[in-house]
Order: structure tokens, then C-alpha cells, then sequence
């Protein structure tokens, strides 16, 4: 499959202090990638690089199979405010053909279609003219990750998806989004959920220090030493 990203070296950091250092992987057409490390690793500043809004220290992040940062659906952490937002589903949907538009004031013809055929997909048509913050969480969440879609079909960044909701709601996003990526959709996802990172990704990207790096096939991290000591530590943090 065509490689999307390729990112080379990449030192991240702020003000010239680095927080994640020789960060070396590749992300393909179709594969899943998921995103591991501890709290202050490096995570957010590694998506906020990918979706170019900070540059690099050092290194490179390279571009193929058309792709540009600018077209990355991007589904982030939700806030307080976030899902307090009074609009209805089908002005947020359709929010994400914003970038399509360019200096047009209204959506066309082809970008309502889209928002449309969007929410069907996603299973939240019937949703259309409810307002967002009467929502579940798990049924805002479905909204956003359709707005995210309506900006791009190629690659979607997801930054810790199923925070705040209960299992089943997890679930159920968990298995939606493999749906997607079964259909041909680049999947990047932060996760702490490490359990859900291995069973459904096809890779890993762990960010630590230098002897907590890695990247490869989510089987092989499962055996790795850096796998394996992520899990219990995470294993002796969820008992205590």
C-alpha cells in the first residue's frame, strides 16, 4: 500500500526542549496506527506536528499518496464547552466541509450531499435536526468522528475517542472505527486504552525515552520489552 506519512528523525519539543526525540515511522494506506506512551511523552505535541500546527525541532515529516496535513480529519478531545455546543447534528456535520469551501460563504450542493450521506453512514441521520449537547456522549462522539470524515477520506487522526463514555458506548465507537478502516480509512489514534490499542491497530507507536521507543506490528509490540512493561505498569496503576 502507498506510504501517507513518513516522518524521518523527528525531534518534537517547545522552545528548543525536546520531549520526544528519533522518532522513526511510517503510516500506510489502510493501517491503523496507534499512538502509546505516558502521560508527557510527547503525544499531543507528535499530533499537533502531523497535523501542522507546530514544526518540528528536527527531522522530517514527508507526505505521499496526495495527502497534506491540512486534510487530515481530526476528531480531539472534547471539552466542557465542547459538548455544551448549542448547534444542531447537521450544522457540525457539515462544519467539516468548511475547509472545502474556501472563501464561499455557504456549502454547495455536493458538501450538503456529503454531510448527508455521512450522518447515514455513521448510523445518525435520525439525529440530524437534534441539538448537539442533548446528546449522549457516545452519540457526540459519532457526530464529531462524521464531521472529521467530511474533511477527508484518506486519514483520520483520533485523540483519545472514547474518553468519558461508559464501556458499552466504548465498544460500539471501538468497533465503528474499525469499520472504517476496514473500508480503507487511515486510522491514527491516541490511546491509554492498551487493551483496545493492540486488538484492533495494526501497528504501534510508543513515545518514550530512547529506550522506550517503538514502532511496528501491533503483535510484536505485545512481545516487546517496551510492550510488556507499558502493560504492567498500566496492569499495577489500574489495581491501585
Amino acid at each position: 500500500m502507498p506510504e501517507q506519512i513518513i516522518c524521518k528523525n523527528l525531534t518534537l519539543g517547545y522552545e528548543g526542549n525536546a520531549v520526544a526525540e528519533n522518532l522513526n515511522f511510517t503510516v500506510s494506506s489502510g493501517d491503523y496506527l496507534c499512538i502509546l506512551g505516558e502521560n508527557g511523552s510527547g503525544k499531543s505535541t507528535l499530533i499537533k506536528a502531523l497535523l501542522g500546527l507546530k514544526p518540528q525541532i528536527s527531522g522530517n515529516i514527508e507526505w505521499g499518496d496526495g495527502c497534506k496535513a491540512n486534510e487530515i480529519g481530526y476528531l480531539p478531545q472534547q471539552t466542557v464547552v465542547q459538548k455544551d455546543f448549542p448547534a444542531s447534528v447537521r450544522e457540525i456535520v457539515r462544519s467539516g466541509c468548511l475547509a472545502k469551501c474556501g472563501l464561499r460563504p455557504f456549502y454547495n450542493k455536493e458538501e450538503k450531499e456529503l454531510a448527508e450521506s455521512t450522518m447515514q453512514q455513521l448510523g445518525i441521520d435520525g439525529l440530524a435536526r437534534r441539538c448537539y449537547r442533548e446528546l449522549s456522549g457516545g452519540q457526540q462522539q459519532r457526530v464529531l468522528l462524521a464531521r472529521a470524515l467530511c474533511a477527508t477520506r484518506k486519514i483520520l487522526l483520533l485523540d483519545e475517542p472514547v474518553t468519558g463514555l461508559d464501556p458499552k458506548a466504548q465498544t460500539d465507537l471501538y468497533e465503528l472505527i474499525a469499520k472504517l478502516n476496514s473500508n480503507g480509512i487511515t486510522i491514527i489514534m491516541v490511546s491509554h486504552d492498551i487493551a483496545a490499542a493492540v486488538r484492533y491497530s495494526s501497528h504501534v507507536l510508543h513515545i518514550g525515552s530512547k529506550k522506550q521507543l517503538f514502532f511496528g506490528k501491533s503483535s510484536d509490540y505485545i512481545k516487546s520489552r517496551v510492550g510488556q512493561t507499558f502493560i504492567k505498569s498500566e496492569e499495577v496503576e489500574g489495581d491501585g
